[in-house]
């Protein structure tokens, strides 16, 4: 699983021009998933995201977790994140999990991260068209993927 995070002061996610859900200060979190992803890697990268240190504390030092803060979380699918395009200009998915590997894991990684937060998150509309709007705090953005746990 790879993921971009962005710290937030709001976000939220339209479908069809209709806006599906929306998040004041937190986290905004693209999710791509790919074919060898399993749930080891959603509890791995759940308890990661819960637990990251990324918002200021009182003297202004990123020491809290979106847990600490009472922030809020929304997640979006985003399959592009495995793109690859060292060769051409076109950029290729192979790597990107079909919909009915990646839909399960998307709903799994939904659940957990919801129940290790204490409560419900926004999301997105698998495989949907979506637009995305954002304001990132700081700028605060972070990439981890499962298959490098740096």
């Amino acid at each position: 699983m790879r993921t971009v995070i962005q710290r937030v002061t709001r976000a939220s996610v339209y479908v069809e021009g209709r806006k599906k859900s929306e998040i004041g200060p937190g986290l905004l979190v693209l999710l791509g998933i790919e074919d060898s992803d399993g749930d080891n890697d959603i509890e791995w990268l759940c308890n990661k995201i819960i637990q990251l240190r990324i918002f200021n504390d009182r003297e202004g030092v990123m020491n809290l977790s979106v847990q600490e803060t009472g922030g809020s979380i929304m997640v979006i699918s985003q399959f592009t994140l495995h793109a690859k395009t060292k060769k051409g200009n076109r950029p290729s998915y192979i790597k990107a999990a079909r919909p009915e590997v990646a839909i399960p894991l998307y709903n799994s990684f939904i659940s957990r991260i919801s129940f290790l937060l204490g409560r419900e998150i926004a999301t997105g509309e698998f495989g949907a068209m979506m637009q995305v709007e954002l304001v990132n705090d700081g700028p605060v953005t972070i990439i981890i993927d499962t298959k490098e746990k740096e």
